[in-house]
């Protein structure tokens, strides 16, 4: 997803019809992109994601997190079952 303005996200998965969660992929950089806020108030998406691949195993549930967070990818892959 992208706008005028060049801010982007890579997915925006939906559920039922509505927005359910965005995701924005990253190598390494664990730094939270801006647009996960943006598009998650313009989408009003339950869920933000910047999914980093290089990042260790977290044990925790990125989906009680309603607001953007920076998650490693194996913890996201995870939870997708």
């Amino acid at each position: 997803m992208r706008d005028k303005q060049k801010r982007e996200v890579d997915f925006l998965v939906v559920r039922d019809r509505k927005p359910w969660f965005l995701v924005e992929v990253k190598l390494t950089d664990a730094n939270l992109s801006p647009s996960l806020a943006y598009f998650q108030a313009q989408t009003k998406a339950v869920h933000a994601f910047q999914v980093v691949l290089n990042l260790p195993f977290e044990q925790s549930d990125c989906f009680q997190i309603h607001h953007p967070i920076v998650v490693p990818a194996k913890t996201f892959l995870s939870q997708l079952l």
